[in-house]
């Protein structure tokens, strides 16, 4: 019998801070830019929360007609494990899809910006073909592009843009800030399934890169986020970016340690949730950077 607790291992709770986090970012470059919204950074929440677990189902349901998931480690699959009928599965996939889109229809109505609708368009054929159709190309080593486009600048950008009307530089170093950890989660949960994923022809580029540079490159994302953080916080806030850079710093020393010294199974699910965490603390710590006055 399906249970609440598997419908919310389906959505992939862990993965949200991806669609959270830049929201947030583009919230505080909006106040920072003396724009700030409430109602469209709601809906641009909304948007980016109704992708994210739409995208979560449609990988779901994509992986489980194709057999990928047969035998994978970590959390249930409602596919794969026949708890739910494939068909629900997409109809549920479709229905984050549609609500993203009537959201974001809703902002760009707001907003006044019509030619948004092309990247709202192109984010939802993005979506759904990151798995989806006959040559996904999440099984040809792209995830982490579609990720730090639409889950790095689209969103932390388009948060911002469709409050103040403009996109300034630092909206764009930090999209790519939030963007790389995000990427980083994607890399530690492909990271888990190179052996499945290999055996099912889904060539992420963690297969690609094999078990050991896929790990460096999860741990230099990290590293490279907060690098990010430290150059746009100095200029904008002072002191303060300084301080908040080196605790990133230390933050980033635990999963790093765990992934280079060979985390498997279950530790890695462990460092997915760590990851997460860590990219929603980075983006309430930019937040914060961009809303108070600098200090020095």
């Amino acid at each position: 019998m399906i249970t609440v607790n598997d419908w919310l291992e389906g959505a992939r709770v862990r993965t949200l801070p991806a669609a959270v986090a830049p929201v947030l970012i583009g919230a505080g470059i909006a106040i920072y830019d003396s724009g700030f919204s409430f109602p469209r950074t709601l809906l641009a929440a909304i948007v980016a929360l109704a992708f994210q677990v739409g995208v979560n189902f449609s990988n779901d349901y994509s992986d489980g007609i194709r057999g990928t998931d047969n035998n994978r480690q970590g959390p249930l699959r409602l596919t794969a494990s026949g708890k739910v009928r494939p068909r629900t599965v997409l109809f549920i996939a479709l229905g984050f899809f549609a609500l993203a889109c009537v959201s974001g229809l809703v902002l760009v109505v707001l907003s006044g910006q019509w030619w948004l609708i092309l990247l709202g368009a192109a984010a939802t054929l993005a979506a759904w073909y990151y798995t989806g159709g006959s040559h996904p190309y999440g099984y040809m080593g792209l995830g982490e592009v579609f990720v730090m486009v639409f889950f790095g600048w689209m969103a932390t950008i388009g948060t911002a843009y469709v409050q103040t009307g403009n996109a300034p530089w630092y909206a764009w170093a930090a999209g790519t800030g939030v963007g790389l950890i995000a990427c980083a989660l994607l890399m530690i949960n492909n990271i888990r399934d190179i052996p499945t994923d290999s055996q099912a022809g889904k060539i992420t580029l963690a297969v690609r890169l094999g078990d050991r540079h896929a790990r460096i490159v999860y741990s230099l994302t990290l590293l490279l986020s907060v690098t990010v953080f430290l150059i746009v916080t100095s200029i904008v806030q002072g002191i303060i970016g300084l301080v908040v850079s080196i605790g990133l710093y230390g933050m980033t020393f635990f999963p790093i340690t765990r992934v280079m010294r060979g985390a498997q199974g279950r530790d890695l699910i462990a460092l997915l949730k760590y990851t997460g965490i860590f990219e929603l603390l980075y983006a309430v710590m930019f937040f914060i950077c961009f809303t108070l006055p600098p200090i020095l």
